[in-house]
């Protein structure tokens, strides 16, 4: 038999399990009774009350011949209403079916009653044409010839006279057992057609129909003979279900069991509802719905007692969806609704599943973050892919995937302003973002060595820089000035090295136009005249790096070495 654990949710039928809150077919037929109106209409009294009559006459305390009659008569007016679906009908059916089965049994007694002295009287004609003696067997002395043939006259008289009977006799008798085992046989089939129906009421869960038609059973029946008679396969069911054999007893018994668990479900679901514990509740409701779904103590329960069940039951379904699909943002904002609504609500296993959720996938975004700015794009993709697959619609997901396109659209200018600097010789500008530029060359090695290069260079500019003005708050302009002047001639275009220059050469005014004076005069070949000038810096400026290489140059022109 089907069997329902509480504990595990678990209904067991034939080896087979099944999670009954699970199951699609069974949460739409709970919803569409929580949806239903309470039957507590007139029309619903009143069938309860003609099957609460139908039981009373039948109980055994009250019952007489006429209360079945009066019982029978009680069914086809059960069976006008709706919610009976006619099943009221076919116990009164089967119930005639029974009678006439009878009737037909009575008819056969009394035709075999009249054949068992059809037979009397044949047997004694039999015996009476036996026990005839022939006239001439009575005369005196015959010839042995004439005896012989005597004798043979009188055995074909016999035989003649005592085949009509012998005939009708094996007639008779063949009627006698045909007339028996139709008699059986009516019996059986009347007694198996309304067990079959019992058992149809309980497989239906219809336990009030299946009380009424083992009570009609056993008046119908009276031989006290209330074994099954199934196949091979529903005694199996019934023994390993109920560890019982197959009677109409233990369908009686299993269906009053069957009403008591009911009630008590339903009122534990009342007293649950009225504490607020609404996950116990609507699970008390369930088992009891699964069990007597058509229990007048199901069917009249208040609807809007059902619809707080009923919003209890979408947002669960709701929340074992989102869990599902992994929306854990909607499964988070449903646990805080169902916290607020039942106060029974065990929320660990939900909670548990979004926070493991969340830490993956924050997980799985940290490392697609780094692996972004390192430019690992394989990296990227498959922790992104990962941190997707975590938790689809994940808040953080978008954020970061926003940041890291912008930061490819920002990587995408960065490259080409770092192409466009380049191509101006503007140096500084690239040297004072730095940094932009470096993350923005972090994918393209040829740009990055194109980078390493100028600000390998810029470095050493800012170095002669700092040196130089060091060397000017110490007063000395003129070996300042020369520093800036040497570096100027490698990057001409940097402005800041220019603004420098600029102003050391105001500073070091006369050492500078002396410097410049040499130097136009020795491209003019104006040997002797750019010497004096190299002299004039260098007495300006003993250090002077510059008055000393000029010096050298021309001695070398004037006075070549051999």
């Amino acid at each position: 038999m089907p069997a329902f654990n509480p504990g595990t949710e678990i209904l067991e039928w034939d080896g087979k399990h099944w999670n009954v809150n699970n199951q699609r077919f069974f949460q739409a037929r709970f919803e569409k009774y929580l949806n239903a109106p309470e039957e507590t209409t007139e029309e619903d009294l009143q069938y309860q009350q003609l099957l609460r009559d139908v039981l009373k006459k039948l109980a055994p305390e009250n019952y007489t011949p006429k209360s079945l009659i009066d019982a029978w008569k009680v069914l086809p007016q059960a069976s006008n209403y709706i919610v009976d679906s006619h099943l009221c009908d076919a116990l009164a059916d089967a119930v005639y079916s029974v009678w006439m089965a009878k009737r037909a049994q009575d008819r056969l007694i009394q035709a075999n009653e009249e054949l068992e002295h059809q037979r009397s009287v044949h047997e004694w004609n039999a015996r009476m044409a036996v026990e005839q003696q022939p006239l001439n067997s009575a005369s005196g002395k015959q010839s042995g010839k004439n005896q012989q043939q005597g004798v043979q006259q009188d055995s074909q008289a016999r035989d003649l006279r005592l085949a009509p009977h012998l005939q009708r006799l094996a007639e008779v008798n063949v009627l006698i057992k045909g007339n028996t085992l139709k008699r059986e046989v009516s019996e059986v089939q009347a007694r198996i057609e309304f067990q079959a129906l019992i058992v149809q009421f309980f497989m239906q869960r219809r336990f009030q129909h299946v009380v009424m038609a083992t009570r009609f059973y056993r008046h119908l029946f009276s031989d006290g003979d209330t074994s099954l008679k199934v196949g091979k396969d529903t005694q199996e069911l019934f023994a390993k279900g109920t560890g019982m054999p197959p009677t109409v007893g233990v369908l009686d018994s299993l269906a009053n069991e069957a009403m008591r668990d009911v009630h008590e479900g339903v009122d534990a679901f009342r007293f649950l509802l009225s504490k607020n514990e609404l996950e116990s509740a609507t699970k008390r409701l369930a088992e009891s719905f699964i069990v007597g779904e058509y229990m007048p103590e199901i069917r009249t329960l208040p609807r809007d007692m059902k619809r707080q069940s009923l919003d209890f039951t979408q947002k669960s379904n709701r929340l074992i969806s989102a869990l599902d699909v992994r929306d854990f943002t909607l499964a988070e904002s449903l646990v805080k609704e169902m916290e607020t609504m039942a106060k029974d609500f065990d929320s660990s296993q939900p909670r548990a599943a979004i926070e493991t959720a969340r830490t993956v996938s924050l997980m799985h975004l940290a490392k697609a973050k780094n692996a972004a700015v390192s430019g690992d794009r394989v990296t990227l993709e498959n922790e992104l892919r990962e941190a997707t697959a975590m938790w689809p619609r994940n808040p953080a997901l978008a954020e970061v995937s926003k940041l890291i396109f912008s930061q490819a659209d920002v990587q995408q200018q960065a490259v080409a302003d770092l192409e466009r600097l380049l191509s101006q010789h503007n140096y500084r500008q690239i040297f004072d973002d730095k940094l932009r530029f470096i993350a923005a060359t972090a994918i393209y090695p040829e740009r990055r060595e194109q980078l390493k290069k100028v600000l390998e260079d810029m470095q050493v500019v800012e170095g002669t820089i700092a040196r130089s003005t060091e060397i000017a708050k110490r007063g000395d302009y003129f070996g300042a000035w020369e520093g800036v002047e040497r570096m100027s001639k490698q990057f001409p275009d940097d402005t800041k090295l220019n603004e420098l220059r600029a102003n050391l050469t105001t500073e070091a005014a006369e050492f500078v136009r002396s410097i410049r004076t040499a130097q136009q005069l020795e491209q003019k070949d104006q040997l002797g005249s750019s010497l004096a000038w190299y002299l004039k810096a260098q007495k300006l400026y003993p250090p002077s790096e510059f008055a000393q290489e000029g010096i050298q140059r021309l001695v070398q022109k004037i006075i070549p070495s051999t």
